[in-house]
């Protein structure tokens, strides 16, 4: 899961190179957090409805929105540590029961895959991989991680892609072209959890900068925080009301915003950082062993810079937002069951199409 106590990461760049920089580190980060929370509460009713689809998508919206607002009542990141652990475990069995279940079932015929898809396809797995915290900057406490989040990610992408191809424009949640059976139900109900779990995870940054806007940071009495959080998740909610499109708003946030808090500022920080040879001898982390000079390092940051501006935000930003406006033209605004399936009303032969 997305470990957003990282949240704070923006203050390093201000000790190292002004306010300036802790402005547009907290903007981006703030606008991620709020897209991720929007996100997680579109995913709950996705989700549900494909274990019970007697009420919509947009109903199911209202009654996850209701739930995820508890969390204003939840004080810290401290309350949530052992369901982060066990949000791993969710996690990984999700991601696993799709990589199997997508091989199994096998490719469906006259399988088709389009450029916007696979662009779409690199902005979502960059920003799974960005919901990663590492203790200290020790290669195993960065590679372990790195390792761990990419089988999560690349198996069950490639195998859910090649299974289904062009049919993912119109499922957005691959549960949806999935049989049912237990072990996807069981995946389901892992991921919804997981996914209550995040949004307190994703809101809990913004409760704490509101809190401090409006100076009730200070204030001890549970009530008058949980009251003083709900300008935040009501928003919120609202947007996943008016916006019900996972998938779309899932990879524009990963062209738009990753692209930006995790490679491009981090990036040019470092650079901006160790501009100088004094910075660079009085450096408090050395260089990894395989780099062996400053000069490779710099190539190094220009080239994720360069490569994720173009491909990331320029490639992955046209096609994610290609994908979420044509998503709003079929759909339309407040869409009451989004990418559901037709379905037969009891007792007729009428169908009904969401």
């Amino acid at each position: 899961m997305c470990p957003f106590s990282g949240f704070q990461w923006f203050e390093v760049p201000e000790g190292l190179l002004g306010p300036y920089w802790k402005a547009v580190g907290l903007a981006f980060n703030c606008t991620f957090l709020l897209c991720g929370s929007v996100i997680q509460l579109i995913a709950c009713a996705s989700n549900i409805y494909y274990i019970n689809d007697h009420l919509d998508k947009r109903t199911w919206t209202y009654i996850f929105g209701a739930c995820c607002a508890t969390t204003v009542f939840i004080p810290s990141f401290h309350n949530y540590r052992i369901w982060s652990f066990l949000g791993l475990g969710m996690t990984t069995y999700t991601a696993w029961y799709l990589t199997i279940a997508a091989i199994v079932h096998g490719q469906v015929s006259n399988t088709k895959y389009t450029v916007v898809d696979f662009f779409s396809g690199v902005s979502l797995v960059r920003s799974r991989k960005s919901c990663m915290q590492f203790g200290n900057l020790k290669s195993s406490n960065i590679f372990m991680p790195l390792f761990f989040v990419f089988t999560l990610t690349l198996p069950s992408a490639i195998a859910v892609y090649w299974a289904f191809g062009d049919q993912l424009l119109d499922h957005s949640n691959a549960f949806s072209l999935l049989p049912r059976t237990g072990w996807r139900d069981a995946g389901v109900i892992l991921m919804l959890i997981h996914q209550f779990i995040t949004f307190g995870f994703a809101c809990t940054p913004l409760y704490f900068v509101w809190e401090k806007v409006i100076g009730m940071h200070d204030t001890k009495s549970i009530c008058l925080r949980a009251l003083a959080r709900l300008p935040v998740v009501i928003p919120i909610w609202f947007l996943a009301i008016i916006f019900p499109f996972f998938g779309p708003i899932n990879s524009a946030v990963g062209a738009l915003l990753v692209t930006f808090t995790v490679y491009v500022i981090p990036a040019s920080a470092h650079m901006l950082t160790y501009r100088s040879a004094s910075a660079r001898q009085n450096a408090a982390e050395k260089l990894p062993f395989f780099i062996p000079n400053w000069s490779i390092m710099y190539v190094i940051n220009a080239f994720v810079m360069v490569w994720v501006l173009a491909v990331g935000f320029g490639f992955g930003g046209w096609a994610s937002m290609a994908n979420f406006i044509k998503q709003v033209d079929k759909f339309g605004l407040f869409a009451k069951c989004y990418q559901c399936p037709p379905h037969k009303t009891a007792g007729s032969n009428q169908t009904l199409h969401h």
